[in-house]
């Protein structure tokens, strides 16, 4: 694509890797079939290519943009299937969180809109303060129904059926090695830590017996994705600085050998921390060596191995693979693999790259596309006829869950089951009641 950028404009580093992601963009449109919002909406605007005009045209003209070319920006998911079906291999992910800093920084939102961004960033990446919000949607979440609903209310609403159940309290036995294989550090992270504390209880089981010990890092906070992706550039890069210091302490002290994710959303902000930081000199160096050590706990599984499965009567399975593994970090082959060898069944999901409409907090910023990507999803989910859904992503557990009565679990919980360890909650749940 033909860009008219100044050299003036080229001066700002930011533009001169954004006008070159445009210019690889040739408009061939194979971007078209994987999109999500396009295949809803039927929009050139409201596909890559057209977003990427919107973009050029935006920075170009050094616009504060209007609120129809926010809309279209907006409506992007970042699942990236763009990225991975563009014979061009167009930087989208780059030109896209370019553009979300760009609309924070010149454009003024509606009130309700700056409102609900707002809470989001105040309350999500805070643990405590989330786990307050939970435990009150827990109290309300009956009431709901009764909610009138309008403008404030609806994202209320929206957040509440999204809510899953309380998570049942399974008492695990403790796991026990002689001598561990080496040590890890297993990111803690802010919405699955609370929605879900028993994944991390069962990643942490199933590396224990696979040989890992795991390193505590007490002040762990929130990895800055969130933040990232609401174009709220500071106040991500502050995230990642913490964090950055904080593990790279942590792999000196403890000889650590691998960072592991059990959110895939998070473990694509935090592969890319090296390019968010390569501007800070007193950070970039380390930056880059904690990103090198990042990996999902599928990819660090199928290199290390995972004790022999039990022999016991197991479900059928169906994997989602989360859009930030199958198309961000191009990972998403080894969590099918390892659940195979562990004994499992595991069903293929028509249509596969297109995204749940999870997408972080998309399906409260974006509710009504959101739940028409969870239909259809779930649709082609439900034609492969599984006893359960697997998944790699606190957000796809979530979003699914919501509208699913098949339970809808983790990768490690089931791997952890396999290999010795308690059956999944959610599982443990839908055998009671079906029982």
């Amino acid at each position: 694509m033909q860009t008219q950028f100044s050299d003036e404009q080229r001066k700002n580093l930011s533009i001169k890797n954004a006008e070159a992601v445009i210019r690889r963009c040739v408009h061939c449109g194979f971007c078209l079939s994987t999109c999500p919002t396009y295949l809803l909406l039927g929009d050139e605007l409201d596909s890559p290519r057209g977003r990427i005009y919107l973009i050029k045209n935006m920075l170009e003209n050094e616009q504060t943009p209007s609120s129809n070319v926010v809309r279209h920006i907006d409506r992007c998911l970042s699942c990236l299937a763009c990225v991975t079906t563009c014979p061009s291999d167009v930087n989208y992910m780059q030109l896209i969180d370019h553009a979300r800093v760009h609309i924070e920084k010149t454009y003024k939102r509606p009130f309700r809109d700056r409102l609900l961004r707002r809470l989001l960033t105040m309350v999500l990446p805070h643990r405590k303060r989330f786990s307050v919000a939970v435990q009150l949607g827990w109290l309300f979440k009956p009431l709901f129904g009764y909610l009138p609903s309008t403008r404030f209310t609806r994202p209320v609403i929206d957040a509440l059926r999204l809510l899953p159940q309380r998570p049942a309290n399974i008492e695990a036995k403790e796991e026990h090695f002689a001598k561990p294989r080496g040590q890890v550090i297993l990111l803690r992270g802010c919405a699955e830590s609370v929605l879900q504390p028993n994944i991390r209880l069962a990643t942490i089981r199933l590396l224990c017996r696979s040989g890992f010990r795991v390193v505590e890092v007490p002040d762990e906070a929130c990895c800055g994705s969130l933040m990232h992706h609401l174009g709220q550039e500071q106040a991500a890069i502050s995230s990642a600085k913490k964090m950055v210091n904080l593990w790279h302490e942590a792999i000196e002290e403890h000889d650590v050998s691998a960072i592991l994710t059990t959110v895939s959303g998070c473990g694509t902000t935090l592969k890319n921390y090296g390019q968010m930081l390569k501007e800070y000199p007193d950070f970039s160096g380390k930056a880059i060596e904690v990103s090198a050590l990042v990996q999902d706990i599928g990819e660090f599984l199928i290199g290390a191995g995972v004790p022999t499965a039990k022999e016991f009567d197991k479900p059928i399975i169906a994997y989602h693979a989360p859009c930030s593994l199958l198309h961000a970090q191009k990972a998403a082959t080894p969590p099918p693999k390892l659940l195979r060898s562990a004994g499992f069944e595991v069903r293929q999901i028509n249509e596969e790259h297109i995204c749940c409409g999870s997408a972080g907090v998309y399906n409260i910023l974006q509710p009504e596309l959101a739940t028409a990507l969870k239909s259809r999803k779930i649709e082609n989910i439900e034609a492969t006829g599984a006893d359960v859904i697997a998944t790699s992503n606190i957000g796809c557990i979530t979003q699914l869950a919501s509208g699913l009565d098949t339970p809808v679990v983790h990768v490690a919980e089931l791997l952890d089951w396999a290999t010795g360890g308690p059956m999944p909650p959610a599982v443990h749940n839908f055998s009671s009641t079906s029982g």
